[in-house]
């Protein structure tokens, strides 16, 4: 996926505009440096007589730039990472980032994986693979962009059934996340079907729909009570998880050549992996990861004073896609085996 822009060419074109908007300057160009960028996105919008129009394409980049960049901010091993390759010339390939949701009582935030599908719609995601994980108790979606699928990165989004655990855990779910509020006002749904009507929008209506999906990947609920994070972690550690971290993003993915190959050569340089390579089962699709680093975050104690305490946070991946030999095109599917070993990167202690 090479780009015919430089950097900073890209950062004075709309994409760029886009990002340095919603993000800062810096920030933009720091993760702009080092992905690479389709170059139909790079592109100017067309100019009316006072407006730029903005593609939906373009938004829905401009937000994987955004959440790449916070990534790197939330998790140093990451960013340790990205930082070699920038140094080194190379550029990343970013193939998909990851969400976990709640399926069960979330106050006035829509349930589960619609969340999100309800504003990567007006940005041109349908859904376009069903994962059950049935050991996890949640089942994943990938959310595929309709108009450059191989270069604008997917959405995993998984949701963790609470009415599949046990009476205390459904309880401690609904006292942490029934307290979640919704992130996205009017402002930003005007915005938004703009885009789901048009396709295109004005610059300032992109830059107000993606501050309001920016928004939405955070914890929306009030720091978890210590008793229930400890009712809920042995059950489920990716609702402990999600307790602590909200809907943060929990992943985002370099699409590389060679996943085992460059799994050992990070291993070698210290890096904390993953001790396998998950392969689908159609085995085209190889996957691992650095383990999760750690955060410290609040938890509220009986007498309503808060605690600090170390819990996994997000993490980076890799991924090697094969030519699908039916289709001669990359392979975009998940596998719901390979899901479920990568979620065992955050469930360090």
């Amino acid at each position: 996926m090479p780009s015919d822009s430089s950097p900073i060419a890209i950062q004075d074109q709309t994409l760029g505009r886009l990002v340095s908007a919603v993000i800062g300057k810096d920030a933009a160009g720091s993760a702009l440096s080092v992905l690479a960028i389709d170059p139909i996105l790079s592109e100017t919008g067309a100019l009316s007589e006072a407006e730029e129009t903005v593609s939906r394409a373009q938004v829905a980049m401009a937000l994987n730039v955004a959440l790449f960049a916070d990534l790197l901010d939330r998790v140093p091993t990451a960013a340790r990472y990205v930082q070699s390759l920038r140094e080194s010339g190379e550029t990343i390939v970013f193939d998909h980032g990851a969400l976990r949701t709640i399926d069960g009582e979330t106050g006035v935030l829509p349930r589960g994986h619609e969340g999100f599908g309800r504003f990567l719609a007006p940005l041109g995601y349908e859904v376009g693979g069903l994962y059950p994980l049935p050991k996890l108790r949640m089942t994943g979606r990938a959310y595929v962009q309709r108009d450059l699928p191989e270069t604008i990165p997917q959405f995993f989004v998984s949701e963790l059934h609470v009415g599949q655990l046990s009476e205390p855990a459904q309880a401690a779910c609904d006292s942490i996340f029934g307290t979640s509020v919704d992130p996205l006002g009017e402002a930003e749904w005007a915005a938004l079907d703009v885009l789901s009507a048009k396709g295109s929008c004005t610059f300032e209506e992109a830059v107000t729909a993606l501050r309001g999906a920016l928004a939405c990947f955070a914890r929306q609920h009030q720091p978890p009570a210590l008793a229930d994070y400890e009712v809920l972690l042995p059950e489920t550690k990716e609702g402990a998880w999600i307790a602590t971290e909200g809907n943060a993003f929990n992943h985002a993915t370099t699409r590389t050549a060679n996943v085992v190959a460059l799994a050992e050569e990070l291993k070698e340089d210290g890096y904390p992996m993953k001790p396998s390579v998950e392969i689908s089962q159609n085995g085209r699709v190889r996957q691992t990861a650095i383990l999760a680093d750690k955060v410290v975050r609040p938890f509220r104690e009986a007498d309503g004073a808060e605690v600090p305490l170390p819990v996994p946070g997000s993490f980076y991946e890799f991924i090697t896609r094969d030519i699908d030999p039916e289709t001669g095109r990359l392979d975009l599917t998940f596998d719901s085996g390979n899901a479920t070993g990568i979620f065992a990167v955050t469930r360090g202690a």
